[in-house]
């Protein structure tokens, strides 16, 4: 493997795959690390994506939350925190991965989450994986069910072609659109992604700004 791409295989900070909950997490996911990269990095797309339930509310963003093995212990966040144990759980694997961040439009939301966030524009975060000599984009964020109560079709992945967003719900209409892509990070950018969160939605930080607002349910705001 080339250096570059083997170094994108190191655990870090935030992508702390050597500890005992993301090891644990990818055995049960991928008790065979020899198989096909491609193949792992499916199978540990859908664990993240539905293993792992997608929460707004009382997320924890301090430095150790934002770490991959306080996810796979918590087994809850939002796209900060399910494209971090993505990553890692890809490098376990020996798969070259990146985290991505940028901004998209009418994100997965109910009508109190938009008033947290000041709009319909979300500071978002993705994941990145190498594949068969191609950069490949991978969203595992929103689970079945939330996708589900929200009209949205789940994200699938084939490990070929980018998995964004949704660009449109159940019923054919426009639902989401990617409107400014910061790039890709080797580790998570923690001062980078706090400063987005501060300046973009300060109302979603709850008051002592390392996490956010507690109190509501993704879930169960949909019905309303």
């Amino acid at each position: 493997m080339h250096d570059d791409l083997a170094r994108l295989t190191a655990p870090t900070e935030f992508l702390d795959y050597e500890s005992t909950p993301v090891r644990e997490f990818v055995d049960g996911v991928v008790p065979d690390r020899g198989a096909d990269k491609r193949d792992l990095a499916i199978a540990l797309y859908y664990a993240v994506r539905d293993d792992v339930f997608y929460e707004v509310y009382g997320a924890d963003l301090s430095r150790d939350g934002l770490k991959a093995s306080h996810v796979a212990t918590r087994k809850q966040g939002f796209c900060l925190h399910k494209s971090v144990l993505y990553a890692a759980c890809c490098r376990a694997v020996g798969i070259p991965a990146r985290l991505h961040y940028g901004k998209v439009r009418n994100h997965l939301a109910s009508d109190r989450l938009r008033k947290h966030i000041g709009g319909d524009v979300f500071f978002h975060g993705l994941a990145a994986v190498h594949l068969d000599g191609q950069w490949v984009k991978a969203t595992p964020v929103f689970n079945g069910l939330l996708c589900k109560l929200y009209g949205l079709k789940p994200l699938e992945f084939d490990g070929v072609t980018d998995s964004l967003y949704h660009p449109f719900d159940e019923d054919g209409r426009k639902s989401m659109e990617f409107l400014v892509d910061h790039g890709g990070f080797d580790d998570l950018p923690y001062e980078f992604v706090m400063d987005q969160m501060r300046t973009n939605h300060p109302d979603f930080l709850d008051p002592d700004g390392t996490g956010t607002v507690s109190g509501g349910s993704l879930a169960a705001e949909a019905a309303r």
